[in-house]
């Protein structure tokens, strides 16, 4: 009784909140500042921090954690995914207890949940720099105020300091910027390796979609009106592959299978039934609903190599090319120019299975390009995991951060690590190294 008390008065909190926001605004409030209210905080943050919740003018979820000893820093956060369902009060609380070494340590931090589920790194990076704004209507201006972004996060954060980095008498809207693990290869080059293991997976397996089912180009995802679920994807995979069997169970055609599309593609095995989900329902989304039904994916020129018969596979291979307007029209939304303004800071894992480390190079190739290659440091961790880093890595990143604008001197792997070492529990905590 007492949770379902708790639930029914936040929700009429948050209800009365969005009454009386439109009456502040007439009175000579700010008629978008969402109206906050307390919720509870995940278990990791609520012993030390306070937790509110709003809803913004898009449609937008927010969370804040408010450090009860605050120290008057903010971080921004830019959650990864996408997410293709629709966004719900909430949704932030995983992202939040992801990161909670950021508020133990004192730093504010707020996420959004952006305004629709699916693909769009624009309308992200907008609902990103919304929740910005938001906290300063209602705690004030922080000290300072890094923006952070995870994951596919990482292009959205990316994509947010390119347009909101500065206000428009340019003033610097954010002090500094994180990504880790971050997608940072812009959107037209981020996701034609799933776009090849779709073609590899169908010239090996057959059942993706299968013989009886209504024919479709790959890079379509699904077709319209599919109610193929991820559990239903992964019976497929097994029923090729055995990737749910253990080795010795698997029939000799099933190791073949799975060693070959492993070998072409290049994915883990660990890793493959995420991949092709990505290139299932997330390409649906991306192609038939962001994209307008065009294709942004090519491989009429891959040469596809490492099978046990390379000749047969490049000659049976389903083949595609891209619409260049789609091409466009996705790098529009989720290319990177590299016109950095502020002093950036990417770190990612050396062992990432699901966003190649190789990101950092492509950054730092685009931001050198630009002529900003000073405003960027990078550094790998000796680390697997995708979804989050050790907390020691977060911290030293954020205190590297705070030196860098301190002293201006921008840090390296072995600064990072040194940041790391007089913090952290134990030695091995602390895994930075050069990219």
């Amino acid at each position: 009784m007492r949770t379902g008390a708790r639930a029914m008065t936040r929700a009429t909190a948050l209800a009365l909140a969005a009454l009386i926001a439109p009456l502040a605004a007439g009175s000579g409030g700010q008629a978008d500042a969402p109206a906050f209210a307390p919720t509870p905080c995940p278990a990791s943050v609520a012993d030390v921090a306070d937790c509110h919740a709003a809803r913004d003018r898009n449609g937008a979820w927010l969370l804040v954690a408010m450090p009860r000893q605050w120290n008057r820093r903010l971080l921004v956060h830019a959650h990864g995914g996408p997410r293709l369902g629709v966004p719900a009060d909430g949704d932030s609380a995983e992202d939040l207890d992801r990161f909670a070494v950021m508020v133990r340590d004192g730093h504010a931090w707020i996420g959004s949940t952006y305004r629709r589920g699916g693909y769009g790194v624009r309308s992200a990076a907008e609902d990103v720099d919304n929740s910005r704004r938001a906290f300063q209507q209602r705690w004030g201006r922080p000290e300072r105020t890094v923006l952070h972004g995870q994951s596919w996060g990482g292009n959205v954060a990316a994509k947010a300091a390119e347009l909101y980095a500065l206000d428009l008498d340019g003033a610097a809207n954010y002090d500094a910027v994180l990504t880790t693990n971050g997608l940072l290869t812009g959107g037209t080059r981020a996701y034609g390796f799933r776009a090849d293991l779709r073609a590899v997976y169908q010239y090996y397996c057959r059942n993706h979609p299968a013989a009886d089912e209504p024919q479709y180009p790959l890079w379509q995802g699904l077709p319209a009106g599919s109610r193929m679920d991820r559990a239903e994807l992964r019976r497929r995979v097994q029923a090729c592959t055995g990737i749910d069997s253990a080795p010795a169970k698997r029939s000799r055609a099933q190791a073949a299978r799975l060693a070959d599309i492993l070998a072409v593609s290049g994915v883990a095995e660990s890793q493959l039934v995420a991949h092709l989900a990505w290139g299932t329902f997330h390409f649906r989304d991306l192609v038939q609903v962001r994209l307008r039904g065009g294709n942004p994916f090519d491989n009429t020129r891959t040469v596809y190599r490492g099978s046990r018969d390379d000749e047969a596979l490049n000659a049976g291979v389903e083949r595609f090319a891209a619409d260049p307007a789609t091409v466009a029209r996705l790098g529009y939304d989720a290319d990177l120019s590299g016109q950095i303004v502020l002093p950036t800071l990417a770190i990612h894992a050396a062992h990432d299975p699901v966003v190649s480390a190789g990101a950092l190079a492509a950054y730092r190739a685009t931001v050198d390009g630009a002529g900003r290659g000073h405003l960027l440091a990078e550094a790998m961790t000796d680390e697997r995991d995708h979804s989050r880093l050790r907390d020691a890595s977060y911290r030293a990143a954020l205190r590297a951060l705070d030196a860098w604008l301190d002293t201006g001197a921008r840090p390296d792997a072995a600064a990072l690590q040194a940041t790391c070492l007089a913090t952290a529990a134990t030695a091995a905590e602390c895994r930075f190294r050069d990219p």
